[in-house]
């Protein structure tokens, strides 16, 4: 299993409000998550660093108990990570106004071996490419996905509607948060992307797709998907988080 993954400002913001991290938990498991904050001032830097950090911490110290098995006991791992995450980042919003409001996205994918299972809350994004195909695995929390839902508009109108960044559901902004998971049985070879939407917005899924394809390293994978994003004007914070199984 290799995995590597980076983040870049992007070409317009004035900071970083995404975060991420990559915790190897024993043999062939690790876990991933990538966070991208909202919020005023330092607000959304707080929340997704919080998040990310609570998060991870959660699955190593419940992965130690007890190393989870099948779905009903990975969801566990991960839905219980997401309200300690939840909880922390909530509480801190209450505790000082100048955070007051921050929340953030998440997606997670916990992998042991060719099993992968995923989390999120938000519109930040997990993929999975296998072969020539690319799918993705997590469905956004966000308004357009709901216009796209009921058939209002279709998934290409969505990718330039004026609305496109208002979410629908966020970690830390309510005392519990719903979050979905999801299990993929991989193959050997498979990639799994994680990214926040500051590339999923402005690179298609047939790009993520041929990048992968490239007989190059994975990390020069992710930095040739990092130095796209950024030429094509990468109006907001990338977050990359790439896995090879």
């Amino acid at each position: 299993m290799n995995i590597f993954g980076m983040t870049d400002i992007g070409a317009v913001r004035s900071e970083n409000q995404d975060s991420y991290t990559v915790r190897h938990l024993g043999e062939n498991a690790a876990v991933a998550v990538v966070c991208d904050g909202m919020g005023g001032a330092r607000a959304g830097n707080v929340a997704s660093a919080v998040a990310v950090e609570i998060f991870a911490a959660a699955v190593e110290d419940l992965y130690r108990q007890k190393t989870p098995e099948g779905e009903r006991d990975c969801y566990g791992v991960l839905r219980e990570a997401c309200l300690h995450a939840n909880t922390q980042v909530y509480q801190l919003s209450r505790s000082d106004e100048q955070y007051r409001g921050m929340g953030t996205t998440l997606v997670a994918a916990l992998l042991l071996g060719t099993d992968v299972y995923v989390v999120n809350v938000g519109d930040s994004r997990c993929y999975h490419i296998q072969g020539e195909t690319i799918s993705q695995v997590t469905k956004d929390h966000s308004l357009v996905q709901l216009l796209v839902s009921r058939g209002d508009i279709t998934p290409e109108e969505a990718r330039n509607h004026p609305k496109k960044n208002l979410i629908t559901r966020a970690l830390g902004v309510d005392r519990d948060v719903a979050a979905d998971c999801y299990h993929i049985v991989c193959q050997e070879g498979d990639h799994l992307l994680l990214c926040s939407d500051g590339l999923s917005n402005v690179l298609t899924d047939e790009t993520l797709l041929e990048q992968t394809q490239e007989p190059i390293s994975l990390e020069e994978q992710c930095r040739s998907l990092m130095r796209m994003t950024l030429e094509r004007g990468a109006p907001d914070n990338v977050t990359i988080v790439m896995a090879q199984l």
